[in-house]
């Protein structure tokens, strides 16, 4: 791997990493206390990550439990669950929440299919962009005397090909997913 590459290849793995965390909060039909990740909920005066004032389990293929630290703030959890528009349940047990996933539709599988698209897309001009730096900094060199014309063009043709292979990592990512959705 050239040096331009390796000194971007912390940003190539923090698109992949977002991209997979991103997708982690697509729902599947079945328990995953991932979708959990972006509600954030009211509590003691400030807005707090769900993890941070409660204990999210999964009981069943079906079931998720969240389970607050201190009971005072349940109700702040139901209602930060219920505004997070997540198309769960939640069934008051008194001194937990059991969020109940429903059965996806054909037609909500096929627009969470479509989310996922959209974040593969988002995450291919993330690697895009990166792709770009790197390809001016190789420019620049070149220009600069620092590497030759023959090692500009092997060194852009090494890029396109781990732009290539980044792009496959999300594509199989977002195959495996899209199965996981699509799985009745």
């Amino acid at each position: 791997m050239n040096e331009f590459i390796s000194q971007k290849q912390t940003e190539f793995d923090k698109a992949i990493e977002f991209f997979k965390k991103e997708i982690s909060t697509i729902r599947t039909g079945r328990a995953n206390p991932a979708i959990l990740d972006s509600v954030s909920v009211d509590a003691y005066g400030i807005n707090n990550k769900l993890q941070a004032v409660a204990n999210v389990s999964v009981m069943d293929a079906k079931t998720i439990s969240v389970t607050p630290w201190d009971k005072s703030v349940l109700k702040n959890i139901e209602k930060a669950i219920t505004e997070a528009n997540l198309g769960l349940s939640a069934r008051n047990e008194g001194d937990k929440l059991l969020l109940i996933i429903p059965q996806l539709t054909e037609e909500s599988r096929l627009e969470y299919v479509k989310k996922l698209n959209e974040k593969q897309e988002k995450s291919r001009i993330v690697l895009r962009q990166i792709r770009e730096e790197i390809k001016e900094d190789i420019e620049n060199a070149e220009e600069e005397k620092d590497i030759t014309e023959d090692d500009k063009f092997l060194y852009i043709k090494e890029l396109d090909e781990t732009i290539s292979d980044l792009n496959d990592q999300l594509k199989n990512l977002r195959d495996k997913k899209e199965e996981d959705i699509m799985t009745v």
